[in-house]
């Protein structure tokens, strides 16, 4: 007779799950030894949370299907929260199973005791439950996958008391149906017809399942057709891009060129995606940039099926047939001399590789990243959705498992980097093909570019030491090779170009530490602010023209 741990893992298979990405603690221990139990399951182990959680999503982004991710109780859930945030904010579906005291063994508040439940619903509020008992767990579980894969998707947690995994009597659910996401309903589609019919300058937000190619593609020909202009959400949990698609403009993180991209538009129409809103308060500043005189439509929310809508909007207009504009096959030239962080991103546009897949966390150093890589081969592109950062290295490990023919570049700051740089060990324990480029600038760039955006007293010494990675300089490619990592150290552009092009040649992980300068230093940060104040003062052109020059 199964045990619960055991039912419960033909439940996960039977469902499509493949993969647990894992963290486990004493709690954990007879759902790990379930695992040897069903064939379908590959375990990874990750050395902290947060790379499981992160891995985990990476993993469901690429897949389009969830894996599972095991925590060791609520300290071990707090420790993975961040990337279960990036998570919930792009809608990616999780499976989310965390440990538990034996439900007879909770009235001792032993020590790590703790209310699983309140931290769990900080990163899953549509699902949280705790399975009471072997005969009810499988059936919870089934309904907390059907959860995480139902539109729009979301991370489901499940709590597991150990006493509910180690008892007898365990009985596989089936997988339970799934609904099928609905197109946007008739009225919704006539009134937004209706105002794209108006001549008015009028722009589509796709997010979501929008930037992937069928949707993009749709939104084209409407672009083709009637003259809208596309932009995509800042933040995207998976954005198809490259030649032979179109080319997708998105939108600024600085709110000051938010407004500028979106100064003329009086009609915004979002196609699973939110009004854009800054991404932090700003004194005497606007936290919703919608322009005043612009009107907002939703044609499809996310739980709603964007390609659909989009195809029904243009059967309304007749732009069915429309031919897209797609971009163009083009590559940089090979950079030379000293290395920046912009020669980085023109020699990743100069040798990205078909199908490649980007995990871009480069914060300030990746600005030049759109524009480098827009006519490069067909790829893939995850960001940072939720802001929480540590994200990058733990999202390539999923993404390389989930697509292990495709090559992952993962392009990360250096001080996002540390805070889930056990990604390393796991990239290597599991020979994944992923090449790391970490741009080391010793400093927290993006936050001394905030410091004055905020309106902060000028900085002091002290306050000045909490934004640099001088002391010491960090050694990422040494750390690498500690952790069985292929890691090199560069300050040229040549040799950048040569490890870059030994790294996509050779197959399992390898990590380039890349010394560049800060992107926005020295007279650059200092007037970048007087610029982003003045521009609600400069003519259009002008401003449309600063924006390309700062964030193409």
């Amino acid at each position: 007779m199964a045990n619960g741990a055991q039912a419960l893992m033909k439940t996960l298979a039977d469902a499509g799950v493949e993969v647990c990405f894992s963290n486990p603690g004493t709690s954990e221990m007879h759902f790990v030894a379930a695992l040897d139990s069903e064939p379908r399951m590959r375990a990874v182990l990750a050395l902290f949370e947060g790379v499981a959680t992160g891995a985990a999503d990476g993993y469901a982004r690429m897949a389009d299907k969830p894996a599972a991710v095991l925590l060791h109780l609520g300290c071990g859930l707090g420790n993975g929260l961040a990337n279960l945030h990036n998570a919930r904010k792009g809608k990616v579906p999780v499976i989310n199973i965390v440990g538990d005291h034996a439900t007879y063994h909770v009235q001792y508040d032993a020590q790590l005791q703790s209310d699983i439940e309140t931290v769990a619903r900080n990163v899953s509020p549509g699902f949280v439950r705790t399975s009471t008992s072997t005969a009810n767990l499988c059936r919870d579980a089934a309904e907390a996958i059907a959860a995480a894969r139902s539109r729009p998707g979301q991370v489901a947690t499940l709590i597991l008391p150990a006493d509910v995994s180690w008892g007898d009597g365990g009985v596989p659910s089936a997988p339970l149906p799934i609904p099928k996401p609905a197109p946007a309903d008739d009225a919704t589609v006539d009134a937004i017809a209706q105002a794209i019919k108006t001549g008015k300058k009028t722009a589509l937000l796709l997010g979501g399942q929008a930037l992937r190619e069928p949707a993009i593609l749709a939104a084209a020909r409407l672009a083709a057709h009637s003259g809208v202009k596309l932009f995509a959400e800042t933040f995207p949990t998976r954005m198809e891009r490259g030649a032979g698609l179109p080319y997708i403009e998105r939108i600024a993180y600085l709110a000051e060129l938010v407004g500028v991209q979106l100064a003329d538009i009086e009609h915004l129409i979002l196609v699973d995606a939110k009004a854009p809103v800054s991404f932090f308060a700003y004194p005497g500043k606007k936290s919703y940039l919608v322009p005043d005189k612009c009107t907002l439509h939703t044609l499809s929310a996310p739980h709603e099926d964007a390609t659909a809508s989009l195809n029904k909007l243009n059967q309304r207009l007749g732009a069915s047939a429309a031919e897209p504009k797609r971009q163009a096959a083009q590559r940089p030239d090979q950079p030379k001399g000293k290395l920046t962080a912009e020669k980085v991103c023109k020699a990743i546009g100069h040798l990205l590789p078909d199908e490649a897949i980007i995990v871009d966390e480069a914060i300030t150093s990746g600005l030049m990243l759109p524009a480098m890589t827009a006519g490069a081969p067909r790829h893939d592109l995850i960001t940072l959705t939720g802001g929480a950062i540590g994200q990058g290295l733990p999202n390539a490990v999923g993404a390389a498992i989930a697509c292990p023919d495709r090559p992952v570049l993962a392009l990360i700051g250096d001080g996002t980097a540390m805070y889930t740089i056990q990604a390393l060990w796991t990239l290597a324990r599991e020979q994944l093909n992923v090449t790391a480029i970490i741009f080391n600038n010793a400093s927290y760039s993006v936050l001394n570019i905030e410091l004055e955006r905020v309106g902060a007293e000028e900085a002091g010494p002290k306050a000045k030491s909490q934004l640099d990675l001088q002391g010491p300089v960090i050694n990422f490619a040494q750390m690498a090779q500690s952790m069985g990592v292929h890691g090199v150290r560069v300050d040229t552009a040549e040799d950048f170009n040569k490890a870059l092009e030994y790294a996509l040649t050779h197959p399992g992980p390898h990590l380039i530490e890349a010394i560049v300068p800060e992107s926005l230093n020295g007279v650059k940060r200092r007037v970048l602010p007087w610029v982003l104040r003045s521009l609600p003062s400069l003519p259009t052109a002008v401003t449309r023209a600063l924006k390309r020059k700062i964030a193409p």
